[in-house]
């Protein structure tokens, strides 16, 4: 059984242009965080302030307090972190280093991203940030965004892997949050107390886990499943009136490629957009073949081999200037 751990819409409605201009249509583009805004500069899968935030999670919740298991980026074979979420990469982890079988481990998996959080609250924004900096082109293109762009027909936020809470301190430390360009956050989204003030709108590994770490799918499934909720909670804050039409996912990892797919052929009436930036670990050519052909209309995947440094990215999210 997955794990939604926010109250968010049940059934998203049934949206169309009928009747309403096309100049209330509105995009949504999310972004993934590890790869596609932010890169590792160091040693951050094994030392930065996330990565010491699953070794003491799991070590508080289900290990008696004892810290000296390995780091997540030498306890699991980097298919089974990378790209993933948070919820998955507790489970695994928790596998690998103590033995604990997700069925034992799953109940405390609400718990356990807690103290994460409330780990990553303990540091500052150096030390969060640490081994971290936003990759070329996306702070240029963030503030283009929040200054250059109508605020009403193109919404920012993200779509990641992390805890909600994390995020917010990730993006506050590397100074992304204070571009401008990410839009206030959905009522219905968790407040995680300390960064109520730095929320914004998305969809987040603390949202949803399948539970399910031995189909290596749920990679990309459980992904998809936030991009639905990021959908969902954009259209809620837009009301009934106007229709959220387009939504354009930005990442790096075959699993942002495939959980964009996913949402594509469950969600007719939206045009999906994907770019795929090759900034991560995956090159151009993987990226392209998993996206496949174009679907005019319905599923309209871009390659940038140069990610938010390309000239031309904003034109692939299809949008323009306002």
């Amino acid at each position: 059984m997955g794990l939604v751990l926010l109250d968010i819409l049940n059934q998203q409605q049934d949206h169309t242009s009928r009747n309403v201009p096309s100049s209330d249509a509105v995009t949504l583009i999310t972004f993934d965080v590890d790869g596609t805004l932010i890169h590792d500069t160091g040693q951050a899968a094994s030392e930065g302030a996330h990565a010491q935030a699953f070794r003491h999670a799991v070590a508080t919740v289900l290990g008696n307090g004892e810290e000296s298991i390995a780091p997540v980026a030498n306890a699991l074979p980097r298919r089974l972190y990378h790209g993933s979420t948070d919820g998955l990469i507790l489970l695994r982890y928790a596998r690998a280093v103590l033995d604990v079988e997700p069925h034992d481990s799953m109940p405390h998996l609400e718990r356990l991203m807690q103290v994460m959080y409330d780990f990553i609250q303990q540091l500052d924004d150096a030390q969060v940030g640490a081994h971290l900096a936003p990759l070329p082109g996306v702070m240029d293109t963030l503030h283009h965004l929040a200054t250059k762009y109508d605020k009403d027909q193109v919404k920012c936020g993200l779509v990641t892997g992390n805890v909600e809470g994390i995020a917010r301190r990730k993006m506050k430390a590397v100074g992304i949050w204070d571009t401008g360009a990410l839009h206030p956050p959905c009522p219905t989204q968790k407040q995680w107390e300390g960064t109520e003030h730095l929320g914004f709108l998305g969809a987040f590994g603390s949202d949803y886990c399948s539970g399910n770490i031995d189909d290596l799918e749920r990679n990309h499934l459980d992904r998809g499943e936030q991009i639905a909720i990021a959908a969902k909670r954009c259209q809620n804050l837009l009301g009934h009136q106007r229709p959220l039409k387009r939504v354009v996912h930005v990442g790096d990892a075959p699993a942002d490629v495939l959980a964009a797919k996913a949402f594509s052929e469950t969600n007719p009436g939206v045009v999906v957009g994907m770019v795929a930036v090759a900034t991560g670990s995956y090159s151009a050519k993987e990226l392209k073949e998993l996206a496949g052909e174009p679907q005019p209309g319905k599923w309209e995947p871009v390659v940038l081999e140069r990610g938010m440094d390309d000239p031309g990215f904003l034109e692939a999210c299809g949008i323009q200037e306002s």
